[in-house]
């Protein structure tokens, strides 16, 4: 009866009632623009979703029990990569990612591994019988890593059926990040289905081939666009295998998956989610029983930054947890050093720990497939599939993944996803902490055991059998990130960095908003703000004479005018004249005024206005080359 009054007094809301409080706080803005987003693949995100009516059976990791926490283990010495190796091992870590001189992803550094001799330095006290192992190698160099792998297990005396070693043959992804094929693909199939039926031979039953999709992320791909690269390279090496005689129901088990989690905490769960989905759809076209994969993390390189690094164990975080919760069965979590360099001790340490917090701590692990019911989780999970699947289609008409690489098509599909990335990276509207916003220009360098090199791209043969345009691997922050590094050089160079000066209008309380902007903004640049606390005249004007006089005594060659829209209006004009008066050769305005008052500035001397989705990156290069001395001889 006390529930029947309650439910009397607070009646459950509905959507109806919850968009009539939506339209009265729009007060007539549309709905579409303020509420709904779209990704830069067009997957609509309402504001708000109901429950899901009728969830599809839980996607969760294979096993019931905590994903694996894979370290990674590329320092060139082998005795070296030992040491780091037992204390990754003993400090947590339940697997270990070889990721060997020459591949992609040790980034110019990698182990070293001329033969059996020199892994089993680097394995040295590690238990191959309880550890997993995944390989990294060189493009097309799995066959004779394969070979060194499987001798130091028969060394050990170790039965590899007992071991848990994910090879990760992947010429298709080695096709798509170097450009090139070695031999005609027939042969090149060939040799791969030789490899596989050896290692099977010897008895390794899983983890043969990896479906890898880091080369597209790293490209600027969007996460439907990974999907369908996966399924497409998934559906290929089945073909492969079963024109080598090994049934569709052999050959699934041998394949294994790996995605990155970004720090888009709602697309990488429903990422992960959406690939078992969709891979389940492919074994029931094959006739076969859904079975669970093998599906693995890593945290993406596209979102590292090397400046205010620290952020990037933030980052991780979010990846780790969106991966855990969309299902991976183990996970690596790049050192928040690993854009600067090789990461120490310290680094590892804390990649370990942001695991082992969210698993043991949080106990992430103990519920399967935790988003399954809600009805934001499942649209969006759905509709990542309903998309991938669509582009997987177009793909196979293409001729199949490696066709469409060949001729460009996936190329183009995601430098048009690229393009939109860096447009909102470019205005802020995608914001990279410490980066693009927050940034500190005195921040202190963080240690490395060693320095990232200059060069970091496998070394290849010129000779190729097939070649196409090699998917790029960029991170988001280079652009600003190379304003920063030019700003550095400007400060060695000259003793100081380029510099802005900002003309605060009027008293404190009037132009902290706009100034703080503008120092967030420049500085982001590496363009140091030169502030100050105003210069007020009588009535809460600025004195104008003195604003140019501290121009002057600055040091600066630009300026930027913050204040209010009213003393834009009223004082503007005539800041701009004294500062151009005093020597600037450039002028900012913090804000964007309109028509008529925006000719009258620009009429004084205004170049510019910096403000919420201006193109910042456009604007700070140009501020920088203003601000910057030239070099001696250089005009």
């Amino acid at each position: 009866m006390e529930d029947l009054e309650l439910a009397a007094a607070f009646p459950q809301a509905t959507r109806d009632d919850w968009l009539a409080q939506v339209e009265r706080a729009l007060k007539g803005a549309d709905f579409e623009k303020k509420l709904v987003f779209r990704s830069r693949e067009g997957i609509v995100v309402q504001p708000l979703y109901g429950k899901a009516e009728a969830a599809p059976p839980p996607l969760g990791r294979a096993e019931a029990e905590p994903w694996q926490v894979l370290q990674r283990i590329e320092h060139p010495d082998p005795t070296e990569a030992n040491r780091l190796a037992l204390a990754d091992l003993e400090g947590g870590a339940s697997g270990l990612v070889l990721a060997l001189a020459g591949s992609a992803t040790a980034r110019g550094f990698g182990l070293t591994l001329a033969d059996a001799d020199s892994l089993a330095a680097a394995l040295s006290g590690v238990l191959l019988e309880l550890v997993r192992i995944r390989l990294e190698t060189a493009p097309f160099d799995g066959r004779r890593v394969a070979t060194i792998v499987a001798e130091h297990a028969a060394r050990r005396g170790l039965p590899a059926s007992g071991l848990d070693i994910d090879f990760g043959l992947d010429p298709v992804g080695d096709f798509a990040r170097t450009g090139r094929l070695p031999l005609p693909w027939p042969e090149l199939a060939k040799r791969l289905t030789g490899t596989v039926a050896d290692l099977s031979t010897k008895g390794f039953a899983r983890g043969l081939l990896r479906v890898d999709t880091r080369a597209w992320h790293e490209a600027g791909a969007g996460p439907a666009q990974e999907l369908a690269a996966a399924l497409a390279t998934g559906v290929l090496y089945l073909r492969v295998l079963e024109e080598a005689g090994i049934a569709p129901e052999e050959a699934a088990p041998l394949l294994s998956f790996l995605m990155p989690a970004d720090a888009d905490a709602f697309f990488t769960l429903a990422k992960f989610r959406a690939l078992r989905r969709l891979w389940a759809r492919i074994e029931n076209v094959c006739g076969l029983a859904s079975r669970p994969i093998r599906l693995d993390a890593e945290t993406a390189w596209r979102m590292a930054t090397k400046r205010d690094p620290w952020v990037n164990m933030l980052r991780a975080t979010v990846a780790t947890f969106s991966g855990a919760l969309g299902g991976a069965d183990g996970i690596t979590v790049l050192p928040f050093t690993a854009a600067l360099g090789l990461p120490d001790g310290f680094a590892r340490r804390m990649a370990r720990n942001t695991q082992l917090i969210l698993a043991e701590e949080s106990n992430l692990w103990r519920v399967t497939d935790p988003a399954a019911g809600s009805g934001a989780f499942e649209a969006l999970t759905e509709a990542l599939c309903e998309r991938a699947w669509g582009l997987f289609q177009t793909i196979e008409r293409e001729g199949g993944i490696l066709a469409s690489l060949s001729a460009g098509h996936e190329q183009a599909r995601i430098a048009e996803t690229r393009e939109k990335a860096r447009r909102d990276i470019a205005t802020r509207k995608a914001p990279i902490t410490g980066t693009s916003e927050f940034p500190h220009l005195g921040e202190a360098p963080v240690a490395v055991l060693m320095p990232a090199p200059d060069e970091v791209g496998p070394a290849l043969s010129a000779d190729a059998a097939l070649l196409a345009e090699p998917l790029p691997s960029m991170r988001d922050a280079e652009p600003f990130e190379a304003l920063r590094d030019a700003s550095d050089d400007t400060l060695v160079r000259c003793g100081h960095r380029p510099s802005i000066f900002l003309a605060n209008l009027g008293p404190l309380a009037a132009f902290t908003a706009r100034s703080t902007f503008a120092r967030n903004f420049f500085e982001a640049g590496g363009i140091a703000a030169l502030t100050n606390d105003g210069f007020a005249g009588s009535r809460g004007t600025t004195d104008i004479a003195a604003l140019a006089a501290a121009f002057a005594g600055s040091g600066a060659a630009i300026a930027c005018l913050c204040g209010t829209d009213e003393a834009y209006e009223t004082e503007g004009e005539a800041a701009a004249a004294a500062l151009k008066g005093a020597g600037a050769t450039a002028i900012w305005l913090a804000g964007r005024p309109a028509e008529p008052l925006a000719a009258r500035l620009a009429g004084a001397g205004v170049e510019d206005y910096i403000f919420m989705g201006c193109d910042a990156l456009a604007l700070l290069t140009k501020a920088q080359a203003a601000a910057t001395p030239a070099r001696k001889g250089m005009s």
